[in-house]
C-alpha cells in the first residue's frame, strides 16, 4: 500500500510536536490502536496521540515486533494524519534493516501528516540503528524521531550500554530518546543529566508516578500498550459479569458515540 498526501502540512507542523517535549510539564502521550481510540483520546484534550504496535498488531492478528504490520501501521497513519491532533507512529524497528527502506517508510508517514516516529533497536547493533535514524532525518528532517533502546526492556539494563546507545542515537540526529522498562528514579535522573535530547520513559502502574517522573526531568511519558490491554481486560470483565447474571459497571460509550468517532 502506498499512501498519498491527504493535506497540506500546516505552518509549524515541523515544530509543534517537538515543542510539546519542551513545555512546562512533560508530554503525557496516550497510545491508540485504531481510529476510534485515537479520536476519543484526542477528544479528552490530548494534543498528541501515538499508536501502539502491540495494539495494531493484535487487532490485525499479527505478531508484534516482527516487522509484520507495515501496511496496517501505514493504513492507520493514513487515516489519522489529517486529524487536528498530532500523531506519532510506533514503527517498531522501521519494518526493515535497510536504512533507505526505513527512510522511505518515514517519507510516507510524513506525507500523510504524521508528526513523529518511534524506532526501536530491539537490542540489535547500535550502529545499524543509528544509521536508520540518520537516514530518516536526512530524508524528512521535520519528522520527530524518538529513538528507543531496549536495554531495560529486553536486556539486563546495563547502564553503560544504555548510555552508549543513547549517545550514538542522539549523535545520529534523534530528537528524543526512549528507554522503556526503566523505572528507577535515580537512574532516570542520571540519564536526564547525561543526554541532550528529551528523555522518554514508559509509564508503569507499578513504577513512579507522573509527578515523580516530571520531577526527575523526564520530558515524555508514554502509555504504550497499557490502554489497549486495559480495554481488553474491561471487555473480558464485562462479559464475565453478564455471564454471571450481573450488570457490568464502568463507563460505556454509546453506539452513537463510537459511530461518531469513525464517521467520515
Amino acid at each position: 500500500m502506498t499512501a498519498h498526501p491527504k493535506q497540506t502540512r500546516y505552518d509549524g507542523a515541523d515544530t509543534a510536536f517537538a515543542d510539546l517535549h519542551h513545555a512546562d510539564e512533560p508530554l503525557l502521550l496516550p497510545n491508540a490502536w485504531d481510529c476510534a481510540s485515537a479520536r476519543a483520546l484526542a477528544g479528552q484534550g490530548y494534543r498528541a496521540v501515538a499508536t501502539t504496535s502491540l495494539g495494531v498488531a493484535a487487532a490485525a492478528g499479527l505478531p508484534d515486533g516482527e516487522a509484520a504490520t507495515r501496511e496496517e501501521t501505514l493504513r492507520l497513519a493514513f487515516a489519522l494524519g489529517s486529524e487536528p491532533f498530532l500523531v506519532s507512529v510506533d514503527a517498531e524497528g522501521g519494518f526493515s534493516e535497510d536504512p533507505d527502506e526505513v527512510a522511505q517508510f518515514a517519507r510516507e508517514l510524513y506525507a500523510v501528516g504524521v508528526a513523529g516516529i518511534n524506532l526501536e533497536d530491539g537490542l540489535g547493533p547500535a550502529d545499524r540503528h543509528a544509521a536508520k535514524i540518520a537516514a530518516v532525518k536526512e530524508a524528512v528532517p521535520g519528522l520527530f524521531v524518538n529513538a528507543r533502546t531496549d536495554t531495560h526492556w529486553l536486556g539486563d539494563g546495563d547502564v553503560t550500554d544504555t548510555f552508549a546507545r543513547l549517545d550514538a542515537y542522539q549523535q545520529a540526529g534523534a530528537d528524543g530518546l526512549f528507554v522503556p522498562g526503566l523505572t528507577d528514579l535515580r537512574q532516570i535522573a542520571t540519564l536526564v543529566r547525561r543526554v541532550h535530547a528529551p528523555l522518554n520513559v514508559l509509564y508503569s502502574p507499578d513504577g513512579p508516578s507522573v509527578l515523580h517522573l516530571a520531577e526527575a526531568g523526564v520530558r515524555r511519558i508514554s502509555l504504550g500498550s497499557l490502554l489497549y490491554r486495559r480495554a481488553l481486560g474491561a471487555a473480558l470483565e464485562a462479559a464475565a459479569e453478564i455471564r454471571a447474571g450481573r450488570t457490568p459497571t464502568g463507563p460505556t460509550p454509546s453506539y452513537e458515540d463510537v459511530a461518531r468517532q469513525v464517521a467520515p
